[in-house]
């Protein structure tokens, strides 16, 4: 039997499947549009991956979402309009351009009330959370630089709680994870931040090839058995 061979089958495949489950969203499509108008780089999720988070998020009744990685926002909006009125995401953004694109557009999108950016870089934004005794988060969803995927990964399983659902998002790298020769840093800190989830105590993982509009890549995922046991 044959099948999708390439990127423009697989785009062709997106925007079917995106036209029959998603139809049109005026307020993520203004997302999207505002962060292309503003330059920022187009390497949001697609608006399936979007959808597949909020469902993870629904799923898992989460209140509190934790997000490393903001960008414009596009995948923020999903994560937000998931959870319940009194939830809340906390998303870390290294760029303060990027930040300032995404909270006009939480304000557009009417859900910059359960939204708050931190600006600066990640690991010590995770830190600042962490002194700050914050409540333990129910999903995490980890998509900034690649080559501290470890490092993110390692501060955010000690900020949630047992049941939490972390998501590692780019592991595949267009197959390049498997090479244990690739000197591109992004698929080194990918295999880190899968050995990483092999290796520590208290989580359970899986990871998912996909294909796409985005090409080919992948997710990994990971539940929170014990976030204090020690690696």
């Amino acid at each position: 039997m044959g099948g999708p061979t390439g990127e423009a089958e697989w785009s062709a495949v997106d925007s079917y499947l995106e036209g029959e489950l998603l139809g049109q969203d005026a307020a993520l499509s203004a997302v999207a549009r505002a962060s292309e108008e503003a330059k920022l780089p187009p390497i949001a999720v697609s608006p399936l991956q979007g959808a597949f988070l909020h469902l993870l998020v629904r799923a898992t009744r989460a209140r509190r979402v934790l997000e490393v990685g903001t960008l414009g926002g596009y995948s923020t909006t999903w994560l937000a309009r998931a959870l319940p009125p009194s939830g809340a995401v906390v998303t870390l953004e290294i760029d303060p351009h990027h930040a300032e694109v995404a909270r006009a557009n939480f304000e557009r999108a009417g859900i910059a009330d359960r939204v708050e950016v931190r600006i600066g870089p990640a690991i010590e934004s995770l830190e600042a959370l962490r002194s700050e005794g914050a409540a333990p988060f129910d999903f995490v969803f980890l998509d900034a630089d690649k080559p501290n995927n470890e490092h993110y990964l390692r501060a955010a399983r000690a900020l949630c709680r047992p049941g939490s659902l972390i998501v590692v998002d780019n592991v595949v790298r267009n197959g390049a994870v498997a090479d244990p020769a690739s000197k591109d840093a992004s698929v080194i800190g990918s295999r880190r931040a899968v050995e990483a989830l092999a290796e520590t105590p208290g989580l359970l993982a899986s990871a998912l090839q996909t294909v796409g509009s985005k090409g080919y890549d992948g997710f990994a995922i990971a539940l929170v058995e014990d976030p204090s046991a020690v690696a």
